[in-house]
């Protein structure tokens, strides 16, 4: 086991054990907010084009038809969920994707099989790692879903700007990865969920 996966497994282990109440409070808030399921799971691409299912908590209305990406001020957001999206909680369960072994805590992020399908060279590089619960990309795309509020076609938009922008990063973090790296995107990461560090 690489000492990579080590990391992941630890940190990952420890945070699912410490945030068990948290865990629970978000489980009832979303249920008192918009019933069950608690968890949202979509098919991703991972490591090897290797399918699985991400975890989330359910942060838009059950059976809301639309997109695959989601635009700012979008109606199927609920009203816990757009709570959860700005600190980033949404992403919480996915430390059982990275138990698993699905996902790392730092690479490039996982897409849906569409947007993958775009783009099969390029991804045939990037997933020769696993995908991750955030990554340089996560950073920079920071307020993606406002970007492509601000666009005349989000899907478009999405499609041709920021894919490719992201592949670029994610190529780039592949091949000058390393632990200390990582452990600063993780900072960084950290840091989008506490009050007034966003500048």
């Amino acid at each position: 086991m690489s000492s990579k996966r080590v990391i992941d497994v630890l940190i990952s282990g420890l945070i699912l054990v410490a945030s068990a109440p948290l865990f629970a409070l978000l489980a009832v808030l979303v249920v008192l907010d918009s019933g069950v399921p608690v968890f949202f799971r979509q098919e991703r691409v991972g490591k090897n084009f290797k399918s699985f299912r991400i975890l989330k908590f359910r942060s838009m209305r059950v059976s809301q038809g639309g997109p695959s990406v989601t635009v700012g001020g979008d109606s199927r957001v609920t009203r816990i969920g757009k709570l959860l999206r700005r600190t980033k909680l949404d992403e919480l369960p996915q430390f059982w994707n990275v138990l698993r072994g699905d996902m790392s805590l730092v690479g490039p992020r996982p897409e849906v099989p569409e947007y993958v399908a775009l783009q099969p060279e390029r991804y045939r590089r990037v997933l020769a790692v696993r995908p991750g619960i955030t990554d340089p990309a996560s950073l920079r795309f920071k307020d993606e879903e406002s970007l492509l509020a601000a666009s005349e076609d989000p899907l478009r938009y999405y499609a041709e700007v920021i894919l490719p922008a992201k592949l670029d990063m994610s190529e780039e973090y592949i091949q000058t990865r390393s632990l200390k790296a990582d452990f600063k995107v993780l900072l960084e990461t950290a840091l989008l969920a506490v009050p007034g560090a966003q500048r």
